[in-house]
């Protein structure tokens, strides 16, 4: 609670350095003669404008984290949420109030939206309404949403919410609705949901949640037909909410009794429980884990209540005296604090002094408001994935010093496991103060993603390593021994490559993006599909590689998000997993220019020849000159193969990108017009003896 007290702290101080620059410059506009009471006036006004505007501005901060939270968007719900936009009242399943100066309302059901509550949620202060029904949100319920103190409304039903219900929910007092329903959530009912006295409407049903209702309505406590009327001891718990009027408490594993106070509702709001209750709708024993616990003592609760009671008034009786003795401390201290503001305000009018605007250091704003959440792990969706612990990988590659590739953000390690597959390490270049649940959750995923995939043609990823001391996050894939794609076509030792050779690769990364694309539920792509993410085994035959993949957690650039590549780029890096299969015309305009590439020898974009797409167009039109597309290096090549090749190639650059040919189409026309077979190759050289005899 102190973290996030510390933030709405935050607001309000930068809201008063705010006010304090604008007073100080107010000062500035006005004659050393004029009146004092029109100077005061003018700070007043200038404020609690600024103030106005840096509550506004916690709360499209607070928006943006909300959308940050978020890593699966199918629906496109914030495609108009523009983070650079200073006014959310016309996003998407966002509502103001008439006078658009305050969001009261959040409303985004039923748009399978995946991520986590984000618990910045605190600082839109006039949420009334937070409605989040039907989507896939995973994680806990922030306990900074009972700081919302005017939410009427709460609706976080139908998701995959996990862990307790926060405590700090009792703090809501303005609410009217709760409903958690249908959600994965534990652990015992706390009874500060009692302290809610205006709650009319609360849904707990199909949860994980066990233990006693708490409620209790003390002696001579009767039920009336909407709610409950006390006479003698006072109610504690659910027994406090007079105005409930639905509850729905089934299908969880409470125990213990039904409240009398609450009988009043249909039985149907308590069955599937393990209640003792006369009603066969309850669970049996077994599911229930045993004989529930026997029914508290009456007498020994009596007295108990009776006890709280007698020191409740004892409390009450002294409490004007201290509360009295509090408000004239507090407002002394107060007006103390006032008056040393206004003489300090008025010296510095005086003295006409240089001023340091508190807002020429905003930088700062993002620092004091920066998330702080607990990172989540979701085993469920790794629990097929084989997770490697950072030891037995830094013997296996050497103390990590086997680096066999790198990037500004990665390192490729090469290790051996004892009677084991050779390994390619990728370690994630990181700082752990970088690192957030967002992050994780997307590393998450990737694996996930990663490890559902198995062809011939793709990289085996055989798992992962994540370790907080120190941190390590890495992918494990099995190593393909003859390097990229892209060192044997420009690092000369293109002459291993020959024409069959090549339209080998050419077939197998066309089987293998024919797989990811529509053999695989949902689709997968590429990140960067180039040659240096095709592996080449012993034989030569490509594996496709995603080493770039868990950059998606990283990239998330709004103006781009879920976009797809056109022409002059050869595969825009989605920037959420939900664009995986939005990207599968990318992918496929990256194959044209790997085809290029293949068949030329040429890298994508060189200085002297600039891009291979536009050098090769030329070319690719005219048949009789086509032939100067192929590789210099190459001895021999098949017309019709490379005719073939071409075709395909413009169908993949095709800058309308909704008219290119789909992968298992191009597949299909690669299959059946290129021949690889031996009887092939013999017939397109005399030398194909001594190239068959060298690759033996």
């Amino acid at each position: 609670m102190s973290i996030t007290r510390g933030k709405m702290r935050n607001c309000v101080l930068i809201g008063i350095l705010v006010t304090v620059g604008l007073v100080f410059l107010k000062c500035d506009a006005f004659p050393a003669n004029e009146g004092s009471y029109m100077m005061l006036f003018c700070k007043l006004v200038t404020g609690i404008v600024s103030y106005l505007g840096v509550i506004w501005f916690c709360t499209v901060h607070a928006l943006n984290n909300f959308r940050e939270a978020i890593y699966e968007d199918p629906h496109l719900v914030f495609s108009n949420w523009n983070a650079v936009d200073s006014d959310p009242c016309g996003w998407s399943g966002i509502f103001c109030s008439m006078a658009q100066d305050h969001v009261i309302k959040i409303n985004i059901s039923g748009a399978s939206l995946k991520g986590f509550i984000s618990p910045n949620l605190h600082l839109i202060s006039y949420l009334e309404e937070l409605i989040l029904h039907g989507n896939v949100l995973i994680g806990t319920i922030p306990k900074e949403i009972g700081l919302l103190k005017n939410l009427k409304v709460l609706d976080l039903g139908s998701n995959q919410l996990a862990g307790p219900i926060p405590l700090e929910l009792g703090n809501l007092s303005n609410i009217i609705k709760i409903n958690l329903q249908s959600n994965g959530l534990t652990g015992k009912l706390p009874s500060e949901l009692g302290k809610l006295i205006y709650l009319q409407e609360l849904r707990l049903d199909r949860n994980k949640l066990k233990g006693p209702l708490p409620a209790s309505n003390g002696s001579n406590f009767t039920s009336s037909a909407y709610g409950m009327n006390a006479s003698g001891a006072k109610p504690t718990g659910l027994c406090r909410l007079s105005q409930l009027r639905v509850a729905d408490f089934s299908f969880n594993f409470f125990f213990g009794s039904i409240p009398k106070c609450l009988d009043y509702l249909s039985k149907t709001s308590f069955q599937g429980n393990c209640l003792q209750a006369k009603d066969p709708r309850q669970r049996s024993t077994a599911l229930c884990g045993g004989t529930p616990p026997a029914k508290s003592n009456p007498a020994q609760s009596n007295n108990k209540h009776r006890t709280v009671d007698g020191r409740d008034k004892h409390k009450s009786a002294s409490k004007p005296t201290w509360l009295f003795v509090l408000e004239l401390v507090t407002g002394v201290i107060a007006g103390s604090l006032f008056l040393v503001a206004i003489l300090a305000a008025i010296q510095k009018c005086k003295n006409r002094s240089s001023i340091i605007i508190p807002w020429k250091k905003s930088a700062s704003m993002k620092d004091h408001l920066k998330d702080h959440m607990e990172v989540y792990v979701d085993t469920e969706m790794l629990k097929d994935v084989v997770r490697y612990n950072r030891q037995e990988l830094e013997v296996a590659c050497e103390d990590f010093s086997n680096i066999i590739g790198s990037s500004p953000d990665s390192l490729v390690y090469k290790g051996t496991v004892k009677g084991g597959p050779e390994l390619a390490v990728i370690s994630i270049c990181v700082k752990e103060e970088q690192w957030n649940t967002f992050l994780e959750v997307y590393f998450q995923k990737e694996v996930a993603e990663l490890a559902r995939i198995n062809h011939e043609n793709t990289a085996k990823l055989l798992g992962y390593c994540r370790e907080s001391s120190p941190f390590t996050r890495m992918l494990v894939f099995e190593y393909a021994s003859n390097g990229t794609l892209y060192e044997h076509l420009h690092y000369g030792e293109g002459c291993q490559l020959s024409w069959t050779r090549r339209m080998k690769i050419v077939l197998g990364i066309a089987e293998g993006l024919k797989y990811l694309h529509s053999e695989l539920d949902p689709p997968f792509t590429i990140s960067e599909l180039n040659s240096n993410a095709v592996y080449l085994t012993e034989d030569f035959s490509p594996k496709l590689v995603d080493f770039e993949s868990w950059k998606t957690t990283f990239a998330r650039s709004e103006k781009n998000s879920g976009a797809i590549s056109g022409e002059g780029s050869m595969c825009v890096l989605p920037n959420s997993l939900q664009s995986r299969h939005l990207d599968m015309q990318g992918n496929i305009y990256a194959f044209g220019v790997l085809l290029l590439e293949i068949i030329s020898g040429r890298p994508p974009y060189c200085k002297d020849k600039g891009c291979l797409v536009d050098w090769a167009k030329e070319f690719l039109e005219l048949p009789e000159v086509l032939p100067y597309v192929v590789d210099p290096e190459l001895k021999h090549f098949r017309y019709e193969d490379l005719k073939v090749i071409s075709e395909v190639v413009n169908l993949c650059i095709c800058p309308n990108s909704s008219s290119r040919t789909s992968m298992k189409d191009l597949c299909a026309m690669l299959e059946s017009d290129i021949d690889t077979s031996i009887t092939a190759e013999l017939k397109a050289s005399s030398l194909a003896w001594a190239e068959l005899a060298l690759s033996s």
